[in-house]
């Protein structure tokens, strides 16, 4: 007898379990859509029943019924100091005391992340800086320097192109390096620095401020003119004063042995215009007579100041000059200023005068040197001479005997010095031989009388002017041009010493303003 279909009522409920269908036997097409309930199938179905057993989960495969970490922070308690971060960590961040610094794992894997808050309101005042320990933020092989209160950060690990990205940014400025951008001057790279150099009066114009993971300063160096050199009708007058030498070295890297004029701090420049001031070398003292009637005065002039935004140099003091037989055109010390000028050496007023005072209006680091003083011969009246120019790097050396009834016109303080690459790269004191420039070198002091009994003064290195014998050409010589150097001194012909015959002052040099920053 032939089977026929069981009905519903012949099968008592749950009678028919898994075990007594065989695998296959019932298909889709075998169920009308919608007649299997929730009801019907309570219990479980196991994982190798369905065509889908595991889901993706930040890229990572998750069987069904496994856990996986879907990146949660959990959050710790607050940091005061620095410390190391790690993964899937949370941090409130407390700077109120100082800035201080968080380090980023080392070794990350992608998907890793770490979240930091400002706990105090604090970071514009004291800064939390996200160091990068090796891998990139924001692809870039800088720290993060995190300046706004109430800042909150999340970032995530994703390759070593890339590094560490910022994917969730509250009440933060821009993270990532940007960089001062300018224009103005005569501009030349050197690695990732741009220099711009003045030597007339013109603009250095930011458009761009950066900040500080790039740049947001520049160094600078601003050095003003040199003063002119004294005149003499009698003796020796004193060379002048080299300009105020001010620099800045905070971004070189790694930061030699610096000058010990050198500022450690640059300078903050925000988006405008800064007028660049380059200051003229002083006059040389002219117009002397060893007749009535009286001349003008004979000393040089001062020279003038350099100037870019909050950083002024004082033009060097003037060389004294002599006017014998008239005291009244004799009796001033050399004048003040960024390096003092030299005294003159004259039989008036007996022994002859001081040289100026350095660093004058005082900064620090010091712009400058005194000026050396002149002195006349206690043996020979004719060998009188004066005092050198004070120098940036040394002050100006006094008139001096130098044995067997000679006598020295003092030399110019040396002046001070970058390095050539150097200020296009690093200043310093030490380098390759040719790699430095020297500025700010006091003038050369006058002497009276012929060479057996002595010399002039010679310049300081950094553009200084030489003094003059009376007898081997009686003007000094001008400071050198964009150096701030004084000018030398003049001299007294000994062989004519009735006449109009005295030497005039060398001018001093002017001055020069270079600025040096970060571009990329």
């Amino acid at each position: 007898m032939a089977l026929t279909k069981v009905t519903k009522s012949g099968i008592t409920d749950n009678a028919v379990d898994a075990d007594k269908i065989e695998d296959g036997t019932i298909v889709a097409a075998d169920i009308t859509n919608g007649t299997i309930t929730n009801a019907k199938l309570a219990g479980s179905i196991a994982n190798n029943k369905l065509a889908n057993s595991a889901i993706t989960v930040n890229g990572t495969s998750v069987s069904l019924g496994g856990s996986v970490s879907a990146g949660s922070i959990e959050w710790q308690s607050v940091k005061t100091s620095g410390f190391t971060a790690v993964a899937g960590e949370g941090y409130f961040c407390n700077t109120n005391g100082s800035a201080f610094t968080a380090t980023l794992p080392a070794s990350p894997s992608a998907g890793d992340t770490i979240a930091f808050k400002d706990y105090g309101e604090d970071f514009a005042t004291n800064n939390l800086t996200i160091a990068r320990n090796g891998k990139n933020i924001q692809g870039v092989a800088n720290d993060s320097k995190i300046t706004t209160d109430r800042a909150s950060i999340i970032c995530v690990f994703i390759d070593d192109t890339k590094g560490w990205l910022y994917t969730n940014e509250s009440n933060v400025a821009v993270l990532g390096p940007t960089f001062i951008t300018a224009t103005g001057g005569t501009v030349t790279t050197s690695g990732n620095f741009k220099i711009h150099s003045f030597t007339g009066d013109a603009n250095f114009v930011v458009s761009a401020t950066g900040n500080p993971a790039g740049s947001d300063s520049v160094d600078y160096l601003v050095v003003a003119g040199g003063g002119g050199g004294g005149q003499v009708t009698e003796g020796g007058a004193g060379g002048g004063g080299g300009g105020g030498f001010r620099l800045s070295n905070s971004t070189c890297m790694p930061a030699p042995t610096t000058s010990p004029l050198a500022s450690p701090s640059g300078l903050a420049v925000t988006a405008q215009t800064y007028p660049i001031t380059i200051g003229a070398g002083g006059a040389g003292g002219t117009n002397g007579r060893s007749s009535p009637p009286a001349s003008p005065k004979v000393d040089g002039t001062n020279g003038s100041n350099s100037v870019f935004s909050t950083i002024t140099s004082a033009g060097g003091g003037n060389g004294a000059g002599g006017n014998f037989p008239y005291p009244g055109d004799c009796a001033a010390n050399g004048s003040p200023g960024g390096s003092g000028g030299g005294g003159h050496g004259n039989t008036t007023p007996a022994g002859g005068v001081a040289g100026g005072s350095g660093n004058t209006p005082p900064v620090s680091p010091s712009q400058g040197n005194n000026g050396g003083n002149g002195l006349a011969s206690s043996t020979d009246g004719s060998a009188q001479g004066g005092g050198g120019g004070g120098g940036a790097g040394a002050g100006g050396t006094n008139y001096v005997p130098i044995g067997g009834g000679s006598f020295q016109a003092g030399p110019g303080g040396v002046g001070s010095f970058v390095l050539q690459t150097g200020f296009a790269g690093c200043h310093g004191t030490t380098g390759p031989v040719g790699s430095t420039r020297y500025f700010s070198g006091g003038g050369g002091a006058g002497r009276r009388g012929t060479t057996p009994n002595g010399n002039a003064g010679v310049g300081g290195s950094g553009g200084g002017g030489a003094g003059t014998l009376g007898d081997s050409g009686p003007n000094g010589v001008a400071g050198t041009v964009n150096t701030g150097g004084g000018g030398g001194g003049g001299g007294r012909s000994e062989n004519s010493p009735t006449v109009p015959s005295g030497g005039n002052g060398g001018a001093g040099g002017s001055g020069m303003v270079i600025i040096r920053y970060k571009f990329q």
